[in-house]
């Protein structure tokens, strides 16, 4: 992959499957991968639905991050 998805849903599929599959061991490691910030890809899918479950290193649908 050499670019991060735009698409939400992609993109939130993208990351996890990248942390899942351990190609990285962070958020931080993938995001500084792409040339992204942690926290631009946090804010953009948490405002389409998602938030990041620092518990479970992914990010998960708004009300399912228990």
């Amino acid at each position: 992959m050499d670019y991060l998805p735009k698409d939400p849903a992609i993109l939130v599929s993208s990351v996890n499957m990248l942390l899942r599959d351990e190609e990285f061991d962070s958020l931080e490691a993938l995001c500084y991968a792409f040339n992204q910030e942690p926290e631009q890809i946090k804010d953009y899918l948490f405002a389409h639905g998602f938030v990041w479950s620092q518990e479970q290193q992914q990010f998960r649908p708004i009300g399912y991050d228990a």
